[in-house]
């Protein structure tokens, strides 16, 4: 955690509000993670125990102590469990259709991943409707919010035409805000023999079909995909549209990825797996978060993130699932921070900011990841007393509410 680079709202009483009838107080929580170091015991995820949370509307009005909420006309008793900011999930790649079961049950008998994957799902993503492609993406998000995810980033990139790219992102902004035009996955096959040329598509007719659909644009760039050059083409002319930048970056080996994001002042360099200590002093030294995901190295049986060297170093990290139907088919955020503790040498304190914090650090948002006044009230209760059991009670259901935008969802 950095605690100096993450969202951060001051004035944070937790002494006073103004109710309304339409205000809502959670009380008799065991432990509360806020985010905020000005709050409850002074660390960066700003713990409060014995605590509860006032919600007006949309937003979070109060918090502070049980003991001295203030009355309001709705009152939820937590029964002493613990509450967690909404996890942010800040890269995933739910515009798909197909199922790639063959290919992980190869993998796990020997076969390493590779990027060439991918065109399995381009061809069935092409294949399949509109209808079918939202109720997919539909199926996904209702997944990780049954889980606790409340805000979530999704991806093109298994379209690959300008027509097929377009309408993926086209359903993606039906579902959610945080929508990434990735039209360079990997080289269309139908360019396989002639990339510059693709590159010249997903930076001219592509991008114009695209952009009016998306918030960021992203690149794999890595062997087998994208090189550097060809990367930071694509996100210079995604930029000129508008688009903010993100990179696939250092997954599968070591190469110019991290070094393009901080470049080009990326909000996340993602994978992040082989770094060499320029790329971690960068990334320290930058507003790029570096954003993990252990999925899929969980998926890949590949080498972990070294998180412990980045937290060390000062870079800020997120926390991510990486969801797609290759390399890591999971939705939940829960697992990602077990991995993250378990194999990636993070503390619980430090897995649970970055996987809500973090992932808003990634997007660069303000208003989600965090539990104080102002902030958005997306909130999750544990079945348990501590948001160290995400860590400690791995593959346990352990949502038992959950609200977004200030409203009960499950």
């Amino acid at each position: 955690m950095t605690p100096t680079n993450k969202p951060h709202t001051a004035a944070a009483s937790t002494t006073t509000a103004n109710t309304t009838a339409s205000t809502t107080t959670i009380t008799n929580i065991a432990a509360l993670v806020t985010n905020d170091p000005s709050l409850g015991d002074g660390s960066p995820i700003g713990l409060i125990q014995d605590a509860a949370v006032v919600i007006d509307g949309d937003r979070v009005i109060w918090v502070g102590e049980s003991s001295k909420a203030p009355t309001t006309d709705n009152a939820v008793d937590a029964g002493g469990r613990a509450a967690v900011p909404g996890f942010v999930d800040s890269h995933s790649h739910l515009l798909f259709a197909g199922d790639r079961t063959q290919e992980f049950n190869a993998r796990m008998s020997g076969r390493p991943y590779s990027a060439g994957g991918i065109r399995t799902t381009v061809a069935a993503t092409r294949a399949a409707t509109d209808d079918e492609l939202s109720a997919n993406v539909a199926k996904y998000l209702a997944e990780a919010l049954s889980q606790g995810t409340t805000t979530q980033e999704t991806k093109s990139g298994y379209g690959l035409t300008v027509a097929d790219e377009a309408r993926a992102l086209r359903v993606a902004a039906r579902h959610t805000d945080e929508v990434t035009y990735l039209g360079a996955h990997i080289v269309a096959p139908e360019l396989a023999d002639d990339p510059a040329a693709y590159v010249d598509l997903v930076t001219g007719d592509m991008l114009n079909a695209c952009a009016p659909y998306a918030r960021w644009v992203d690149v794999f760039c890595e062997q087998g995909a994208f090189d550097g050059d060809q990367a930071r083409a694509i996100l210079t002319a995604g930029r000129a549209k508008g688009l903010q930048p993100r990179v696939h970056a250092n997954q599968l080996s070591y190469g110019p990825g991290v070094q393009l994001a901080v470049e080009l002042d990326a909000a996340s360099a993602d994978h992040c797996t082989h770094l060499t200590d320029a790329d971690v002093d960068a990334l320290a030294h930058s507003r790029t978060v570096a954003t993990l995901l252990p999925g899929a190295e969980f998926s890949t049986r590949a080498q972990w993130p070294d998180a412990r060297r980045l937290l060390d170093a000062g870079a800020t990290v997120a926390l991510s699932t990486d969801c797609n139907p290759g390399s890591s088919f999971t939705s939940s955020m829960a697992f990602c921070v077990a991995l993250a503790v378990r194999d990636m040498g993070m503390t619980p304190d430090e897995a649970i900011w970055s996987a809500t914090a973090g992932g808003a650090a990634a997007l660069r948002r303000t208003d989600v990841g965090r539990l104080a006044p102002g902030a958005r009230a997306d909130l999750v209760l544990l079945d348990a007393p501590s948001h160290v059991h995400l860590a400690y009670r791995p593959g346990v259901p352990l949502t038992w509410a959950v609200w977004r935008a200030g409203e009960r969802v499950r």
